[in-house]
């Protein structure tokens, strides 16, 4: 049985979605498909907390679907602009896992990751899939990819 790891950046999902189709990401329907006849090792789902209660209920449904949640506070600057990426955390997870599993799964369109992606199979014979949306998906993540698989409409809620 293949051995996985997921990791979402649960932000740029979250954001991706809304802007392309105005509609969230159908996190369910993402773990039956990628996980049927897999073994997962590891899955984890990125977040920032900012203490909203409608959030939490959301991370709760993340660990109920069998997410491991790690969350970032929310920083909100003096100027009004805002921070709570998970791009190195997301880096070191992945790195530390390679090793226990088969294939990485990233469910991120975040072209910084694509260093970490051609590492990951060049260095370490790792397959890497890539979830994005295809608009908003940087082609170099796109590229280095073992496989890139578009979130479309089937993949979001109502």
């Amino acid at each position: 049985m293949e051995k996985i790891a997921i990791f979402v950046d649960v932000q740029n999902v979250y954001y991706t979605t809304r802007q392309a189709y105005k509609r969230n990401f159908d996190y369910n329907k993402f773990w039956r498909t990628v996980t049927e006849g897999k073994d997962v090792i590891t899955a984890i789902a990125y977040a920032v907390e900012r203490g909203d209660k409608k959030q939490q209920e959301f991370q709760n449904i993340l660990r109920a679907i069998g997410f491991e949640v790690k969350l970032k506070p929310f920083i909100q600057r003096a100027d009004g602009s805002a921070k709570g990426d998970w791009d190195v955390g997301i880096t070191i997870d992945m790195l530390e896992n390679a090793e226990r599993v088969d294939k990485l799964i990233l469910v991120s369109g975040d072209g910084d990751f694509d260093i970490l992606v051609d590492r990951l199979k060049t260095h370490n014979g790792k397959d890497v899939d890539v979830y994005g949306v295809p608009t908003l998906t940087a082609t170099s993540l796109i590229n280095v990819a073992s496989h890139y698989v578009e979130i479309t409409p089937e993949w979001l809620l109502g």
